[in-house]
């Protein structure tokens, strides 16, 4: 994958969680960015992080993944990137909203291990890219 590097942001306010994504992206290749909060992921994407795919919690505080998500489209950050939540959020509703804002998909952490997020997110930008 050197020759397509993809730059991955991901957001969540549990460093244990950020730090295991982190890692199981870095294996595979990937330029990663990690922010604990939205509010720094949105300082990041301003300061001209180009992120192919972003993985963001929903449950943060100061900033929940939905506000995250309102603000990265209406501020026109990272348009082009993929946009998955990553969450233990799954009612139906919630997963509609999600969608209904502009998000790619989502994960729902407690069903998945870092692995398997990684392959999913793999398989969609594999796909993208041969379409």
């Amino acid at each position: 994958m050197t020759e397509n590097t993809f730059h991955v942001l991901l957001v969540d306010d549990d460093k244990f969680l950020l730090d295991m994504y982190c890692m199981k992206f870095v294996q595979r290749g990937y330029v990663v960015q990690a922010c604990l909060s939205a509010k720094d992921a949105i300082e990041v994407l301003k300061k001209g992080f180009h992120a192919d795919v972003i993985l963001f919690d929903l449950i943060m505080p100061e900033m929940d993944g939905f506000t995250f998500l309102e603000m990265v489209q209406s501020e026109k950050l990272a348009e082009k990137a993929m946009k998955f939540a990553l969450t233990n959020q799954s009612t139906d509703a919630e997963q509609q909203r999600i969608l209904d804002l502009g998000a790619t998909g989502f994960f729902v952490k407690a069903t998945m291990i870092p692995s398997e997020v990684v392959n999913s997110v793999e398989a969609v930008l594999k796909k993208n890219a041969t379409a």
